[in-house]
């Protein structure tokens, strides 16, 4: 599976972006998919993930009502609506395909077997 994430840019507070991944290499639709965040100096935290149908969604607190993820299976691409941004979004973005699960949508970087390469939003104040 090939992951190539991108929409990120620099925006102000209060403002919105749209990231995209796009996906090749493998059946799109057979597997749950995820946003994750790394800020400088901090772990890798998870943001959003869909489930394979797009049925299903689950957030992390910080962005629940910000936030929305999506995914297009005709497209093999999955989305990331991002709303009312604070500078506390900043970080660099990776989708990230979970290719062994979907009965859960999985919150822990480890459980996610393809990463895209990153992209980075700035949100300034």
């Amino acid at each position: 599976v090939q992951l190539q994430a991108f929409g990120g840019g620099l925006v102000q507070a209060g403002g919105s972006l749209r990231l995209s991944c796009a996906a090749s290499g493998h059946t799109f639709s057979n597997y749950n998919m995820g946003w994750f965040r790394q800020a400088p100096g901090k772990a890798r935290e998870f943001v959003a993930g869909v489930s394979w149908s797009g049925g299903r969604t689950y957030y992390v607190d910080s962005v629940k009502g910000r936030f929305t993820i999506s995914r297009d299976n005709a497209k093999n691409t999955v989305y990331l609506q991002m709303n009312s941004l604070k500078p506390e979004d900043t970080a660099v973005y990776y989708c990230a395909a979970d290719v062994r699960n979907t009965i859960v949508i999985r919150a822990t970087p480890v459980n996610y077997d393809y990463w895209g390469q990153g992209t980075l939003v700035t949100v300034s104040s």
